[in-house]
């Protein structure tokens, strides 16, 4: 059978329907999903000696001749010892171990070991160093072994060798093979070049089947180098192209509906607020405001730190749409987050002919079906809420402005679903993790971006150290003592056996024993709803001294008085959360505090801590979590699987990624189609990208 790239992975010799399921775990379907599946890391056994002269952590790989061999009996594992001399005439003690199963006491689970490793034979040994003090010689705990007669095993040993991230049933010498085989097929001579022949001379990149052949088995670091950047434009390229298009697309729709800034609701809106807009957010409502008024949908991200008062800015948008007749939709995350949305909302309009309803998956069943009703007669003016914005029962009288917050929280397809329910809509996507320059330009082409770059007058700046659980619970006493309030926050409701990490409905106990002279209340998302908006009314209003909580009061809590924010098992939150829950204090008038509480810090945790203790800038902070977390679950993008680079980086590639939007300029300048003959591959290829992603862009 001649394969090519669509063939089923499980027709390579090797693999078949058993094996193949695995392959479906990491995505692999075809021999093309198997070709682009690129090694995680590589090792370097290109030069090998003897073990003496490796520290404990590094790689060993050299040449021996078997002395001896011997099987090691153990309580719970099954040893085999295999003892080594080395071109140098040094003596090496060589140890695999297996754990005691059914299967081992069946079938010899060193089988194979004992036919490579015969008395004289000459075996290639991959592993790390036990210790230096062997009666015999120097010990290694082996990792991979080969015999030397092996033809193949030159696809492990003496050169770059790629280490892939696997499933459990497969191991990285079993998946070199099969790479190894797919790459000797008619596969790799089929694959197509999707590149123009203009764009690989001008940026003198490897053709496809060089690319895929040096990422899996690469000559040396040059090539390997050249492999990955070949890839990575293309990556690059090909999503820059498709947000392109989607730009060009998007503005040459009209709307079939107009506004007019009337100010009957703005006006004394604004003179009920009690403070005055920041200059910053004075330009992001009138770039708002211009977009609405313009005869093309708006497509607008609204990026802030953290209490720059997106939401007010949002809220101005609303009323402008309220104002012309029409309808606005707020969707948030969490159904805390909708909740706070729609009682803030519902403060500021209290004297103003606004509805304002909320809806969420625990809104009842009766008060949900007066909501859809009302909506559908556009009696509601305002709807706030969840994912439940989006279900197909939902339908709006005359929706024509979307507002979604936190946009990160969403998948691309979900807040394109919300585009469903009008014909036209201007769309407002809020985010609090601020977008780096480099992906704004290329990966949000469809998007005008507005960002409010300063924090209301009056801010006190936010106190940020780690400290242990006694300092930290010292400092909240001493606020509340004051007249303070103050956040506990754990990272999980209930104790779980696999992870080890505080829990909040356990601590809740114990803090009230180390706080008796204290209010205290908890809050987690397994709570009703009644019960979740009694406890956040209690502490808004200090009849609550201390809310211990998890996560879920990340973003919509505002309690000017609360100058405390603990953060217990900080290593287990992420940079945007950890410095998303640091901005509940700091919003009243007194000194604020944020202390983080670390429990077991890895490198990663250790990092992200260090960040947030030296740094409030949101921009910064953004960046590196993108960098830490990767762009696609920072962009919400990560579930539809468009901004999945293999190959590329977009922090550390941005050479790479400004060629790539440069070209693509360049590219759409000259054929806005791609109907031009050299430009047919690529357009195909991003034809199949981008069908399941119906709204995203159009190439029929």
């Amino acid at each position: 059978m001649e394969l090519n790239t669509r063939t089923p992975v499980q027709y390579l010799k090797g693999i078949g329907p058993a094996k193949a399921k695995l392959f479906e775990r990491l995505e692999i379907s075809t021999v093309e999903d198997l070709l682009h599946y690129y090694p995680r890391t590589y090792q370097d056994r290109r030069l090998y000696t003897a073990p003496n002269e490796y520290n404990s952590d590094s790689l060993v790989v050299f040449k021996g001749r078997v002395l001896r061999t011997q099987l090691v009996p153990a309580r719970s594992v099954l040893i085999f010892k295999a003892f080594l001399e080395n071109e140098r005439g040094e003596k090496i003690e060589c140890t695999w171990f297996k754990k005691r199963t059914y299967q081992a006491f069946r079938f010899d689970p060193f089988g194979a070991l004992k036919k490579d490793f015969t008395l004289n034979s000459e075996v290639w040994v991959i592993g790390r160093r036990e210790n230096k003090n062997n009666f015999f010689g120097d010990k290694i705990t082996v990792e991979e072994q080969y015999p030397a007669a092996d033809v193949l095993s030159e696809l492990h040993t003496g050169r770059l060798t790629p280490i892939y991230g696997l499933t459990e049933g497969l191991t990285n010498k079993q998946f070199r093979l099969f790479v190894h085989e797919a790459l000797q097929t008619e596969a790799l001579s089929n694959e197509p070049e999707i590149l123009p022949p203009s764009l690989l001379s001008k940026r003198q990149l490897l053709s496809a089947p060089q690319a895929l052949k040096a990422i899996h088995f690469p000559n040396s670091q040059a090539e390997l180098e050249s492999a990955r950047r070949r890839l990575a434009y293309e990556e690059f390229l090909l999503l820059a192209t498709a947000w392109g298009i989607k730009r060009t697309q998007t503005k040459i729709l009209a709307k079939d509906y107009h506004y007019e800034i009337k100010k009957n609701l703005l006006t004394p809106f604004r003179e009920n607020l009690g403070f005055e807009f920041t200059s910053s957010q004075k330009k992001v409502i009138n770039e708002i405001f211009a977009d609405l008024c313009s005869v093309r949908p708006m497509n607008r991200l609204l990026q802030g730190d953290v209490g720059s008062g997106k939401t007010v800015v949002a809220l101005c948008a609303m009323l402008l749409a309220v104002e012309n007749g029409y309808q606005a939709a707020l969707m948030a995350p969490t159904e805390i987050l909708a909740e706070q949305h729609f009682l803030i909302f519902k403060r500021i309009l209290k004297d103003l002919p606004v509805n304002v309803a909320v809806l969420t998956s625990s809104t009842k069943a009766a008060a949900k079906k007066k909501i859809l009703k009302e909506l559908a007669e556009g009696k509601i003016n305002i709807l706030v809420g969840t994912h439940s914005v989006i279900q197909d029962d939902v339908k709006f009288h005359n929706l024509r402005l979307a507002v979604i917050d936190e946009q990160h929280r969403f998948g691309v397809k979900q807040r394109s679903k919300l585009k469903e329910k009008t014909s036209k809509l201007d769309l407002l996507t809020m985010t609090a993790t601020p977008i780096p320059r480099t992906l704004a330009l290329a990966f949000y082409g469809d998007l005008e971006v507005s960002t409010i770059s300063e924090l209301p007058p009056g801010r006190q700046p936010i106190k940020t150290e780690t400290a242990t659980s006694k300092l930290a619970y010292d400092l909240v006493r001493q606020e509340v003592q004051k007249g303070r309030q103050a956040y506990i926050v754990f990272p999980l409701i209930e104790e779980s056996e696999k992870v080890s990490a505080k829990a909040v409905t356990e601590e809740f106990e114990k803090l009230k024993k180390v706080f008796p002279q204290f209010r205290l209340a908890m809050l987690h998302g397994q709570m009703t709803q009644q019960e979740k908006e009694s406890v956040m009314a209690d502490f808004a209003v200090h009849h609550t001294d201390i809310l211990v909580a998890t996560p879920v009061i990340e973003v919509g809590i505002d309690v000017p008085n609360a100058t405390v924010m603990v953060i217990e098992n900080a290593e287990r939150f992420g940079l945007a959360s950890l410095h998303q829950l640091r901005g509940r204090v700091g919003r009243g008038a007194h000194e604020s505090y944020c202390v983080l509480v670390p429990q077991h810090a890895g490198s990663v945790a250790k990092e992200r801590v260090d960040i947030i203790c030296s740094t409030r800038d949101g921009f910064k902070i953004g960046e590196r979590d993108m960098q830490l977390r990767g762009p696609g679950e920072i962009l919400g993008t990560r579930q539809s699987g468009e901004l999945e680079f293999k190959a590329g980086d977009i922090f550390k590639d941005k050479d790479i990624l400004y060629q790539a939007i440069e070209d693509r300029d360049e590219l759409l300048s000259a054929d806005p189609e791609l109907t031009q003959p050299e430009h047919a591959l690529f357009r195909q290829k991003l034809r199949e990208l981008y069908q399941q992603n119906w709204h995203l862009i159009d190439l029929s």
